[in-house]
């Protein structure tokens, strides 16, 4: 599929399209004329990559996550190295610390709008 398809079916912008390409988050093939071929398996890509950007990954941390995950149903495959494993359970943790700091927050917030209602 082209570009503007792959754009459409992820909602995701072909500027952000051509910038994963460029991180080596994902692949195309080239027509004879230049354009970008995706192949199916581009979508689910496309949507895994969203999903970590939305929790906070980085897209060099997402490079090497993404061989570790299956594209169909997200789980993960057998090739996670130490290493990753290591910097993953970190930016899981600095996640947990980032909860915890917007419940704080919002306690706060309830604590000012009930003292603000008498």
């Amino acid at each position: 599929m082209r570009i503007g398809e792959l754009a459409r079916r992820t909602g995701v912008s072909e500027r952000s399209l051509r910038y994963y390409e460029k991180q080596g988050l994902l692949a195309a093939e080239r027509t004879p004329g230049g354009h970008r071929e995706y192949a199916e398996a581009a979508v689910d890509r496309v949507i895994r990559i969203q999903e970590l950007f939305a929790a906070g990954l980085c897209s060099s941390k997402i490079v090497e996550l993404l061989p570790c995950m299956r594209d169909g149903d997200g789980g993960p495959s057998a090739v996670a190295t130490p290493k990753l494993v290591a910097d993953l359970t970190a930016e899981r943790a600095r996640i947990d610390r980032t909860i915890a700091d917007l419940i704080r927050s919002r306690d706060t917030l309830d604590e000012v709008i009930d003292a603000a209602r008498g």
